[in-house]
């Protein structure tokens, strides 16, 4: 259980600071349990990374109500932009998704950067939650199960 608890924390931090790598921990800690623990571990890590995740969400949508960006939204060019892509997220909020899960499961884009787009374009959190959830046990998931399974 405090295996699960530290990967929890751990992949939270990681989803805030790039600069802990969760795969690379996930990846040692494959080396030292069995198989079936790779389940539980990869739920652990995809949930701490979708908290921080949406903590960058929430963060980039009250940025929104800066005086820096609304000064740069007062640029038609700026503004036009903005709806533009805020039409396209709410109009296809599956097609966002899609875009969330690939780079959820895939971290290509980093999900960093499309958790910060996704926040100051509002995508729905009904969207994004289960998407970036989903795909990150998978992913971690299959970091687990293949480590545990070569070593």
């Amino acid at each position: 259980m405090n295996e699960l608890l530290s990967i929890f924390g751990i992949s939270i931090a990681s989803a805030l600071i790039p600069l802990i790598n969760i795969e690379l921990i996930l990846a040692g800690l494959a080396t030292q349990t069995g198989l079936g623990a790779t389940l539980g571990l990869a739920i652990a890590a995809g949930t701490g990374q979708t908290v921080g995740k949406v903590i960058w969400w929430f963060a980039a949508e009250k940025s929104m109500e800066s005086r820096w960006v609304q000064k740069k939204l007062d640029k038609p060019k700026w503004r036009d932009a903005y709806a533009d892509w805020s039409r396209r997220i709410h109009d296809r909020p599956w097609y966002a998704a899609a875009i969330i899960f690939v780079s959820s499961a895939g971290g290509i884009p980093p999900l960093l950067v499309l958790a910060i787009v996704a926040g100051s374009l509002k995508m729905p959190l009904w969207a994004f939650i289960p998407t970036v959830w989903v795909g990150r046990v998978l992913r971690f998931w299959f970091i687990l199960a293949g480590v545990s399974f070569v070593v």
